[in-house]
C-alpha cells in the first residue's frame, strides 16, 4: 500500500507519441482537462439557463470532469470518455470554449417573433427502392403552423410551391 501511494505516479505509463501529426503529447493532460472543464462550467454560464445547447454542454462537461477527477491514468481516462485520446479531448474542450462566446452573440435558439415556417404535407408516394424516413407527428406547438398552411392559397406541384390559381 505505502509503495503503491508513492511510486504509483513514477511508475505510470509515459505516452512517447499520439500519432495524429501536429498533435504533441501533453504531459499533464489530466491536470490540463480538469481546468479546462472548469472554464467551460464557468463560461457557458452566458448561454440561458433554459438553451439545450448550454445543458448538453454542461452535461458532457460535468461527466467528463467527473471522469478527470476521479481518475490518475490517461489510458482510463481515456477509456472511460470514448472520445479519443486525452489530447484530442484537450482540442475539443478548447474549441468549445472558442464557440461559447460565439454561441452567446448568435443566439441561435432565438426566434423572431415575425417568423413563420410553413409545413408542406406531400403525399406523393416514395419508390420501394429509395430509403426513406417517416417522421413521427408533429409537436403540438406547431399546430398553429398547420392549420395556417392549409389556409393558405397554395398548393404543392413537383415540389415548389405554387400559387392556387397557376
Amino acid at each position: 500500500m505505502f509503495l503503491k501511494r508513492f511510486t504509483g505516479p513514477l511508475l505510470a505509463k509515459v505516452k512517447e507519441s499520439t500519432g495524429i501529426v501536429g498533435l504533441e503529447v501533453v504531459p499533464n493532460a489530466r491536470e490540463v482537462l480538469i481546468s479546462l472543464y472548469q472554464k467551460t462550467l464557468k463560461e457557458v454560464e452566458i448561454i440561458p439557463p433554459n438553451v439545450p445547447y448550454r445543458k448538453h454542454v454542461e452535461s458532457f462537461t460535468n461527466h467528463r470532469l467527473k471522469v478527470c477527477q476521479e481518475e490518475q491514468d490517461w489510458e482510463v481516462i481515456e477509456k472511460r470518455i470514448a472520445c479519443g485520446q486525452v489530447e484530442e479531448l484537450i482540442d475539443d474542450a478548447n474549441s468549445e470554449l472558442t464557440l461559447i462566446p460565439k454561441m452567446a452573440e448568435w443566439k441561435p435558439w432565438v426566434v423572431a417573433d415575425d417568423y413563420h415556417c410553413a409545413i408542406v404535407v406531400d403525399n406523393t408516394p416514395i419508390p420501394k427502392h429509395v430509403p426513406h424516413h417517416r417522421s413521427g407527428p408533429v409537436p403540438e406547438g406547431f399546430s398553429f403552423l398547420a392549420s395556417k398552411a392549409a389556409s393558405d392559397e397554395t398548393k404543392i406541384e413537383s415540389g415548389e410551391a405554387k400559387p392556387a390559381s397557376a
